[in-house]
């Protein structure tokens, strides 16, 4: 995948508007997340100007990722929606300092560049979306059993067993 590099303080004084898509294939810490390399993830960026004046950049990411279930051990397509706004600072000192002074949980501050890959960016955010624990809002009925998983409405109880056992 071919980096997209912009100048992103300038992006943000012009208030300009980028959209586009990459495969997850193309974006290897999420495809190292996912079942399978299948998938697209579509975004889009504006550039624009903070309330007080600081650079800002408003970005939206949509589209699919292949998990696993972690209960069922299924893979499912789980469904990217993210919308953040990052705030930008010269560098990271500046960006801990403005973080501070403006004290809003809904703006991130990051360090801006005049090299900014929005590869990068695309990538985080779509990290950042994905649950810690994936898992189906309802898992799909299974043919069969896991192999070596148990019953429980035939197992006997354990506490039944010791209780026959202690008489």
């Amino acid at each position: 995948m071919e980096a997209i590099l912009i100048d992103a303080f300038e992006f943000c004084r012009l208030a300009e508007v980028r959209e586009g898509e990459f495969a997850v294939a193309d974006l290897p810490r999420l495809a190292a997340e996912a079942v399978n390399a299948k998938g697209t993830v579509r975004w889009s960026l504006t550039g624009g100007r903070h309330a007080l004046g600081h650079p800002q950049l408003a970005l939206a990411v949509t589209g699919t990722v292949q998990l696993m279930c972690q209960r069922c051990l299924t893979p499912y397509a789980f469904e990217l929606d993210a919308e953040s706004v990052l705030v930008l600072a010269q560098d990271d000192a500046g960006a801990d300092e403005l973080e501070a002074s403006l004290d809003d949980e809904s703006l991130e501050v990051i360090a801006g560049s005049r090299q900014f890959n929005l590869a990068d960016l695309v990538e985080d955010e779509a990290l950042l979306a994905l649950p810690v624990s994936p898992r189906h809002d309802v898992c799909p009925e299974q043919s069969g059993k896991a192999a070596g998983a148990v019953d429980l409405d035939k197992a006997p109880s354990p506490f039944g067993v010791l209780k026959d056992w202690k008489r």
